[in-house]
């Protein structure tokens, strides 16, 4: 028997709250099934990082493209519209511990002056209804960072999303 663990790791700078990190059940299903085109190369493809606001109410289990995940922030205060494309990816996969990571650099938001609750991470394709939303975090409470710097750390270890076979 197979069994897969995921598991999505986020630090959040300046937080208030609890985080909660989740993978949307329909991307994990995606990655063995239904078509080439909602398979997420985590290395090659372009992944994007959004914020939205609190409420959005994130659906787990039915919520499988950007069109699902409403009331992203606005371009304004430091924010623009459509997030932020993570860098640097890497996917790896360490045999002693059946883990495989899928890390990126930080996400910085410069000045940022806005209210929100989670950050949502994305396959983008353009069309936000081609573009298979992977997870997302809830920040345990609204955030509102006054003209700071806000950054999204992966976990140092595991980065931003992971996955365990055991």
């Amino acid at each position: 028997m197979i069994r897969f663990i995921f598991r999505m790791l986020f630090t959040v700078l300046l937080l208030r709250g609890a985080v909660t990190a989740f993978w949307y059940g329909l991307a994990v299903r995606d990655q063995w099934g239904a078509t080439a085109a909602d398979r997420v190369d985590w290395v090659g493809d372009t992944i994007k990082m959004t914020l939205h606001t609190a409420t959005y109410t994130p659906v787990q289990d039915t919520d499988q493209y950007f069109t699902s995940a409403t009331n992203e922030l606005s371009t304004a205060g430091g924010y623009t519209a459509g997030g932020v494309t993570l860098a640097s990816k890497t996917l790896t996969y360490d045999g002693p511990t059946n883990t495989v990571r899928l890390k990126a650099n930080d996400v910085l938001w410069t000045a940022l002056t806005a209210t929100f609750r989670y950050a949502v991470i994305r396959k983008d394709t353009g069309s936000g209804a081609t573009s298979h939303l992977m997870g997302y975090t809830d920040m345990g409470a609204n955030q509102s960072p006054a003209g700071v710097d806000f950054t999204v750390k992966g976990d140092p270890t595991d980065g931003f999303l992971r996955g365990v076979v055991s």
